[in-house]
């Protein structure tokens, strides 16, 4: 974190700061329905009106691809900001111009404004460097609170952070801090779990973490593509056939760098992947031909609960079974509250996030019992694939 300056680097009294916030939230009916994106980037928003900034926030919502989109407008998250905060937040009608001038004027003395859309504006993704400009002619200072964008090098979360003093918000600070520890200077043994339906799709990131980590456990229909490449007869199961080599690299060098990849022991096999459906727990060798694998059984569990007791750090990415289904959610339940367990009692610092993890955390009822849950899917995946953010690459010096 020594690279990056925060919030409390900058003096903020009687400035204009510019807040990059990820407010790209599901909506329904014209409503957020999950505010959490929001909610976890109010400390940022709240600090700095405190220490007597105008803050100005900026975000995109959608993919309307650089035109102007009535249903993408940032208006209901204006009204969503504006009642958690407890003060007025007027919506600039765009994210540069005139009215952007006049909405970041207002602020001074300590208010609070939004900007539309910012992908209303085709430079936005081109990270223009010129939008760059007339967007960082709105404040003084620059925050970056998105990491969940960080991996996109777009105009407002890269090429506007070298045109003004720049530093992370409180929710991308604790991002980096998290994953800085959890992947660059972590304590061993570490462990990795890495579920999901493709292996295709974590190719990447099973290369990047076999080589740093003790044990990595693989889950979900991933690991039917591991099993097919040991000689097991997988059934019907989801299964990347032609991933067979791929897999067989990953346990190689898994062997070479001295990290342990652990497949299943026994599995749950259904018919159909239904609610209420007859299911049954049968070892790998015995898996039937008509049948498919929908979670890993009690045996693995129980093994796997066993070795996360030994270790220091956890990285988890992706469910373990087909969660979204009872019963096929019991091997992720189970691991999740055994970390969960591990965490509470001091002895894990556990990171989860990417793709349905958080959806399948919340599932086990232990969303708030990890170290750390990122809510950046794409930009959590590319750091666990070990690339440079483009967001977070332009944050070091500060602008």
């Amino acid at each position: 974190m020594s690279a990056f300056k925060t919030i409390d680097d900058l003096d903020v009294a009687g400035k204009r700061v510019l807040v990059r916030a990820d407010l790209n939230m599901p909506m329904k009916d014209g409503r957020i329905a999950d505010a959490s994106r929001m909610e976890k980037t109010l400390p940022t928003i709240t600090d700095l009106l405190d220490r007597g900034a105008g803050v100005v926030v900026m975000s995109h919502m959608g993919r309307p691809k650089g035109r102007i989109v009535a249903e993408l407008s940032l208006a209901p998250v204006a009204r969503a900001l504006a009642e958690a905060l407890g003060r007025d937040v007027p919506l600039a009608t765009s994210c540069i111009g005139p009215e952007a001038e006049k909405a970041a004027e207002a602020v001074a003395g300590g208010g609070v404004a939004m900007l539309e859309n910012l992908r209303f504006h085709g430079e936005e993704e081109a990270n223009d460097a010129a939008f760059a400009g007339k967007l960082a002619e709105l404040g003084h200072l620059y925050v970056n609170d998105a990491f969940s964008c960080a991996h996109r090098a777009h105009a407002s979360t890269e090429a506007i952070a070298h045109l003004l003093p720049s530093a992370a918000g409180r929710l991308m600070a604790a991002e980096l801090d998290a994953l800085t520890k959890a992947l660059e200077s972590p304590q061993h043994p570490v462990a990795a779990v890495v579920g999901g339906a493709k292996v295709s799709t974590k190719m990447a990131v099973l290369g990047h973490l076999v080589e740093r980590v003790d044990l990595m456990i693989i889950g979900g229909a991933m690991a039917n593509t591991f099993l097919h490449a040991q000689g097991y007869d997988v059934g019907k199961s989801l299964c990347e056939r032609d991933m067979a080599d791929a897999a067989k690299t990953i346990m190689a060098k898994g062997i070479e760098a001295g990290c342990e990849v652990a497949l299943p022991l026994d599995a749950v096999v259904a018919r159909e992947f239904a609610e209420g459906v007859e299911s049954e727990t049968v070892l790998l060798d015995a898996i039937p031909a008509d049948a498919m694998i929908l979670d890993l059984g009690p045996a693995t569990v129980a093994d796997l609960s066993g070795r996360l007791g030994d270790c220091k750090t956890l990285i988890w990415n992706g469910p373990l079974g087909a969660f979204e289904i009872k019963p096929f959610d019991f091997a992720t339940n189970a691991l999740a509250r055994e970390a969960a367990k591990l965490t509470a009692d001091g002895g894990l610092l556990s990171i989860a996030g990417g793709g349905d993890t958080v959806a399948a955390l919340a599932n086990a009822g232990v969303s708030d019992g990890f170290s750390y849950v990122s809510m950046a899917g794409g930009a959590f995946l590319e750091w666990l694939e070990g690339k440079e953010l483009p967001g977070v690459a332009a944050l070091k010096g500060g602008g």
